[in-house]
């Protein structure tokens, strides 16, 4: 004979908290998770950012010292324009340097919200030319698997004698021409 198996509420309860319990551990593990990338997210745009900064600072001393250049030179306009720009560099350097990754990411997620047309723009002009990257580099791998040579500039290859696209020279006595 044969046995059923009937299932108590009290047998349905555990399976139940069993399933909500691993539900549980699964939504923690992945809250987990997603902190510990958006704090490697965060150190990487620290270091990254800290490093852009310096370099813009010394980009902007470079910057000044050229207008200091062109003072000398007797060039105020130009000299004045150079040390304006080397303003705003150091500025953006500063910015760069002092501000945490936590910071900048919020920024830009402020500017985005602010001004979605810019980013929207930006989007584009990067398709735009990642586009146009991705094309030449497939010509240049399509060419490559047929053996084109795109360097070709009329020259023969060195070594070989150059190829005759005349008619071989014929005996003019033999061919009637001469009599």
């Amino acid at each position: 004979m044969a046995e059923t198996y009937q299932s108590t509420p009290a047998d349905s309860g555990g399976a139940k908290d069993k399933a909500q319990e691993a539900a549980g551990q699964a939504k923690d593990k992945a809250s987990e998770a997603a902190g510990q990338a958006k704090n490697r997210l965060a150190a990487e745009v620290d270091t990254r950012s800290t490093q852009a900064g310096e370099q813009l600072r010394t980009t902007a001393d470079d910057v000044r010292s050229v207008a200091v250049e062109l003072r000398g030179q007797g060039k105020d306009k130009p000299a004045e324009l150079a040390e304006k720009a080397a303003e705003r560099v150091q500025r953006i350097g500063d910015y760069l340097h002092r501000a945490d990754g936590d910071r900048l990411l919020r920024d830009v997620e402020d500017f985005a919200r602010s001004k979605p047309w810019a980013v929207a723009a930006g989007g584009l002009a990067l398709g735009f030319a990642a586009s146009r990257l991705l094309k030449a580099s497939s010509a240049r791998r399509y060419e490559a698997s047929r053996g084109v040579d795109r360097t070709y500039d009329g020259a023969p290859p060195v070594g070989r004698p150059p190829a005759v696209d005349s008619v071989p020279p014929t005996d003019p006595v033999r061919s009637g021409v001469v009599d």
